[in-house]
């Protein structure tokens, strides 16, 4: 049977949000999709189809109840997503690209294929106001490499007195941070800066540096799902062992971090060759309640004598 074929049975016999959902959940499944932007089921990803192309808000789930999904939808409602759901089966495209939304510490952001999707377990980091490494306010935070300035906003609203800047090298990326800067009405303490990591930071200081940069080998990007492929490259590849840009950051943090100041980094798969890369450092890896990894936490002393003691 034919994708058509598929479609316009949906929008004929099919009724309630309920409905919709089950069919959305049987054609991806059917299609073998990859999930891994903001879900990583069938089904979950079925629920965050419908309730976008419905324009329903993302916890309403959680605040009026599953009885919302026994509630009708209208012809245009069901062509609506209908037609979402085959795009996504089709093209392979990460929902949140299709909808142009994403959720990252339970706010919603525009997303294109400009940026990558936000997915990091920082939101948990965020939420916990980096304790128990981070104990005072902090005056300035430095967001590398931020794409489209999801996690730079994340620290905006945890961090409601302090600055922060978000500094990414593509500019592209940056048109899209902007867009979510003036949506969260955060133009006057989030600043999107052009960068090429620290090169146009000259003489700034930081309390707080963390960064989730491409980290991506090259072994695990041939491997990559068809779904990823469509996020820009440059912010997944980083050379053969996925450190080539976690190396600048480290040897050059310490200029830009205040006295007792934090680096945090994301490094995923590849904290595999952390030890290869950097012999001896001492890191701290994070360990996270809500799931996820590799991400890590040094002091700016650290980072001082470890390089000092390879001069």
């Amino acid at each position: 049977m034919t994708d058509k074929f598929y479609l316009e049975e949906a929008i004929d016999d099919l009724h309630t949000l309920l409905d919709m959902t089950r069919w959305a959940t049987s054609r991806f499944n059917d299609a073998e999709l990859y999930f891994g932007h903001g879900t990583d089921n069938a089904w979950d990803e079925a629920v965050s189809l419908v309730l976008q192309a419905l324009h329903l808000p993302h916890p309403i789930l959680a605040t009026v109840g599953e009885s919302i999904l026994s509630s009708r939808l209208t012809k245009s409602e069901r062509e609506k997503i209908a037609e979402l759901v085959l795009k996504r089966v089709q093209t392979r495209m990460p929902l949140p690209y299709i909808t142009n939304e994403a959720w990252f510490c339970g706010m919603p952001f525009y997303v294109d294929e400009r940026v990558l999707i936000p997915r990091s377990p920082f939101a948990e980091l965020i939420q916990n106001q980096f304790s128990p490494f981070v104990e005072n306010e902090l005056a300035s935070i430095l967001d590398m490499c931020t794409g489209g300035a999801c996690i730079a906003i994340a620290l905006a609203h945890a961090y409601p007195e302090t600055q922060v800047d978000a500094v990414d090298i593509s500019t592209d990326a940056l048109e899209v941070a902007d867009i979510n800067i003036q949506e969260h009405g955060l133009s006057h303490r989030v600043y999107p800066i052009q960068s090429d990591l620290f090169t146009n930071l000259e003489g700034q200081k930081y309390d707080l540096i963390i960064s989730n940069p491409p980290y991506v080998d090259a072994q695990d990007m041939a491997d990559l799902p068809d779904e990823y492929h469509h996020e820009p490259e440059l912010a997944l590849a980083a050379g053969e062992d996925g450190l080539d840009l976690v190396d600048t950051m480290l040897r050059q943090a310490t200029s830009y971090l205040n006295d007792g100041g934090w680096l945090f980094i994301e490094v995923g798969n590849s904290e595999v060759h952390m030890n290869n890369r950097f012999p001896g450092l001492e890191v701290i890896w994070i360990e996270f309640e809500n799931g996820g990894q590799g991400i890590f936490a040094v002091n700016k002393d650290t980072l001082v004598q470890y390089f000092s003691s390879k001069d």
